[in-house]
Order: structure tokens, then C-alpha cells, then sequence
């Protein structure tokens, strides 16, 4: 049997369907034959099967590197429940599981390994992956996106992962290729250079698919009073009846106070953010998802690769900062191809009759700053080289320091432990890297603005020009008036 009936077998076998949707198949070549790969693939499009299934047709192991411990352990609770070999280790585990899983691994039972950067480059996890019998075949980078908007300050440890490969293959007895691909819904044309570079993508497959959903429909409402916006939020709620829905907010609080406000309204509505337990967490995802709630007031940690094809609805109480977080979180809705709604509050543009949200990003900006002016100051402070783990210790400016010294281009990684930075650090390159952070919100804020197509908007900032030209979608609120 050739390599393509084996992989349209498994196909059949484990994912019930007959044929792929375009481009599953050759991605699925791509990966089977060892190449670099960078996936740019619309929320739903079925990024997940693209790596899981050449990963169970190969022998050793693929480690998928994941942002969220409730995207890990759904995708594995998918693959167990076909009885295929996967595992997730977090740090919410058990000691024992965590024994568990170690075990499995040194006896080389498991084909595919969910983990996080960090819990990839902790010392008792890269202890096992390093030992010269333990075969590794493939590296992913799953919602790859979290690297361009994390890797800097947020979760530095996504900067070393360009270190990962050659270290691991420096150890191995069998030196065959140890190919690395990143998936994401999301990538502009200057995050897929920052991807291939962070990473170290060695000629690298391109899979680029624009975000276009037609099923999709995109509005933007401008409140004029504070009280403006939860009344909008109940009066478009109210017309969509019993559908399933998720509403965003953008802090803890937020998210505690609107759902409590809804509850006593008598809706079946949950707070969701990182702020709650692991249980608390798996909880409300299996309610939501069984539709014993009908909506989640959540936070942005919410969603990433929860697969409930049927929500109707999605209300952006605040806008998010960022337009690649835009569009993965409207992209939860519809992913049945049936019609969704998605629909973006924003306070009127002076800001005097509605301050909150230019408030919010003022302060998003204050803090921005005070990080990278105090990462610029601990950075002329450390050893020319040294080990990450003794900066780091104790003290999470150290990682972030690293980190944007890695940005900046004045840093490498000798492995993903130890580093070698510049003697001199030009200070134009600190101040040029805070400019580029402070013009991407500013995208956000001219798409809440604009008259013309959305979708054409969307398109032509994620580098899809050709498919944005002379684009009216009919379905956002702008082409509709």
C-alpha cells in the first residue's frame, strides 16, 4: 500500500470522512515527507488533522506545542477516544499521570505529546525527549500566532523554540529529519517572517489560505453613554433566541461582573478567564459545549480550539487590541458553515461621553512601556553569556529581557538554555521595536473606524491583496447600508 492509500485509510478509519478539504492532503504529504512548513489556514479549517494524522502513519514521536491547557487536553481527549496514542503534560497533572505519561514516553508508546514551550523546556521533560533512543519526527507549532503576539513579553519562552531542533538532534542516535511546521488562522505577511525566522524554518512549505468566511457577518456598533453598552449587548442578545453564543471581554472583572448581571437577568450565561481553577475551566467548556449554558463571558483564553461547530453568535463587548485576535475570535462562530453574527462594540471616537475604552488602551500602552523600558535597563545588566534558567530565576524581568534582546537581534540562544548576547545594545533598536508595537493596535482601531468593506479590510492586512481587490462582501454592516 503506497503512502497515499494509508493516509486516505486513516482518513476513513479515524475520522469517519472519504476525501479532504483543500489543502489537508498536500499539507499532510508535506509533513510525511520531513519538509518545513508554514500553515496559514482559516479558523475551522481543519488545522488539527493535518498534523495529528501523518504523526499516527510515522514512527516515533510529534510534539505539538500548544498555548492552553483547555486546547491540549480537548484535542487528546478527540484522539483517545478513537484509541489512538496521545498525551498532554501540563502542570495542572497529577504527579502520578505525569508518571504516567513519563513512562510512556521512555517506552516510546505515544505518537503524539501536547505540551506547552515551557513544560517543553523544563528540565525533567527535555531530560526524557534527550535521551539518544527516543525517535522525534516532528515539532508543531499549534495557534503559531501566540509566538508573534506572546514571544516577546507575555511568554518569552516561545523565543527559544528556534533552538529546539538542533539541540534534540545533537543527541539523537537516528539523525533523521526532525521537521517543524506552524499552524494558525492568523498570520499577517510580517508574522509569517517572524515565524520562519523565531523558528528557523529551513525552506518551508507555504500553505496560505485567506480568513474570508462568507457565513460570517461583521458589524461594528459605536455607544454614545456607558450604560450604552451592556444595553446593547442584552437588546442584540435578546434576538438571537437560545442560540449558543460567546460574548469577550477583556479582564477578569469584566468578565465576573457581566456574567453575574446576565445570571440575574435569568440567562444561563458563565464567567470564563485564566483567574479560575483548572476544574472550574473544564467545567463550563463541557456546559457550554453540551448546551446546558448558553453563553460564556470570557476573556481571550477562552475558545482556542474548542470545536462546537454551532455557535450562532459572537459579541466583542470591548474590542481586543489586536486584529489576528479579532479574527480568531469571531471565527468561532459558524464553524458549521451556517450564518453566525459578530458583532463589535466601541465607544464613540473622542472619547469624552464614553472615556472606557480609550481609557483601556492608554493604560495597555502604559504598561507596555514601563515593560520594555524596564526590560531595556535589566538588559545592560546581564552577563554577556550565561544560563537563561540563573536570569530567570525569581525574576520574570529577566525572561522578558531576553526575550526582546532576541527580538531586537542582539541575543541568540547556544541551545535552548543558555544564551550569547551583544556587548553593545544600540539603543535605536529598543525604540524602533516600540514603535512597531505601538502602530499594530492602531490597525484595530482603524478597522473599528472604517466605511468600506470589512472583509476587504481584513484581507488586504493579513497580505491577501489579490483576493481583497475591488472585494464587497454584502455581508458586513458597512456594505449592507
Amino acid at each position: 500500500m503506497d503512502t497515499g492509500e494509508r493516509v486516505l485509510e486513516a482518513l476513513r478509519k479515524y475520522w469517519g470522512y472519504d476525501q479532504f478539504r483543500s489543502p489537508q492532503g498536500e499539507v499532510i504529504q508535506s509533513l510525511i515527507s520531513g519538509r518545513d512548513a508554514l500553515i496559514v489556514m482559516p479558523t475551522g479549517g481543519g488545522k488539527s488533522l493535518c498534523f495529528q494524522l501523518p504523526a499516527l502513519l510515522q514512527s516515533g514521536l510529534t510534539l505539538v506545542v500548544s498555548p492552553l491547557v483547555a486546547l491540549m487536553e480537548n484535542q487528546v481527549q478527540e484522539l483517545r477516544s478513537k484509541a489512538l496514542p496521545a498525551a498532554t503534560l501540563h502542570s495542572e497533572l497529577p504527579p502520578a499521570q505525569k508518571k504516567q505519561i513519563y513512562h510512556a514516553l521512555t517506552q516510546q508508546k505515544l505518537r503524539l505529546l501536547y505540551l506547552s514551550p515551557e513544560t517543553l523546556l523544563s528540565n525533567q521533560v527535555w531530560e526524557i525527549l534527550s535521551q539518544p533512543e527516543i525517535m522525534i519526527n516532528g515539532l508543531i507549532l499549534d495557534e503559531a500566532h501566540c509566538l508573534v503576539q506572546w514571544g516577546d513579553t507575555f511568554r518569552p519562552a516561545y523565543r527559544r523554540l528556534g533552538a529546539v531542533r538542533s539541540s534534540l538532534l545533537a543527541k539523537k542516535l537516528n539523525k533523521s529529519p526532525l521537521a517543524i511546521a506552524a499552524f494558525t488562522a492568523t498570520a499577517d505577511p510580517h508574522a509569517q517572517q517572524q515565524l520562519k525566522s523565531v523558528l528557523g524554518l529551513e525552506q518551508p512549505q507555504e500553505f496560505l489560505l485567506n480568513p474570508y468566511r462568507s457565513n460570517l457577518h461583521l458589524q461594528v456598533q459605536t455607544l454614545w453613554t456607558p450604560r450604552g453598552r451592556r444595553e446593547k449587548t442584552l437588546q442584540f442578545i435578546k434576538t438571537q433566541g437560545q442560540k449558543s453564543g460567546l460574548v469577550y471581554v477583556r479582564s477578569r472583572r469584566d468578565s465576573e461582573e457581566l456574567s453575574q448581571w446576565f445570571q440575574e437577568l435569568g440567562y444561563k450565561a458563565h464567567p470564563y478567564h485564566a483567574g479560575l481553577g483548572a476544574m472550574q475551566r473544564r467545567a463550563i467548556e463541557v456546559q457550554w459545549l453540551t448546551d446546558k449554558i448558553q453563553f460564556v463571558v470570557c476573556t481571550s483564553a477562552f475558545g482556542m480550539g474548542i470545536n462546537k461547530p454551532d455557535v450562532r453568535w459572537v459579541v466583542h463587548y470591548q474590542a481586543p487590541q489586536l486584529l489576528s485576535e479579532y479574527i480568531q475570535e469571531v471565527g468561532r462562530g459558524g464553524r458549521d458553515g451556517k450564518p453566525a453574527q459578530a458583532l463589535t462594540l466601541v465607544s464613540e471616537p473622542t472619547g469624552w461621553l464614553e472615556p472606557s475604552d480609550k481609557q483601556r488602551q492608554e493604560f495597555f500602552a502604559a504598561q507596555t512601556q514601563k515593560q520594555y523600558q524596564k526590560a531595556a535597563q535589566f538588559a545592560q545588566k546581564l552577563p554577556l553569556k550565561g544560563s537563561i534558567a540563573e536570569v530567570t530565576k525569581g525574576n520574570p524581568e529577566g525572561a522578558i529581557a531576553l526575550g526582546l534582546l532576541h527580538s531586537i537581534g542582539a541575543l541568540t540562544w547556544q541551545n535552548p538554555f543558555t544564551y550569547q548576547r551583544q556587548a553593545k545594545i544600540n539603543p535605536q533598536a529598543w525604540q524602533q521595536l516600540q514603535q512597531t508595537q505601538q502602530q499594530i493596535p492602531l490597525l484595530m482601531q482603524r478597522y473599528l473606524r472604517i466605511k468600506t468593506c470589512r472583509w476587504q479590510f481584513l484581507l488586504e492586512n493579513f497580505g491577501f491583496d489579490r483576493d481583497a481587490q475591488g472585494m464587497r462582501c454584502g455581508h458586513c454592516d458597512n456594505c449592507q447600508k
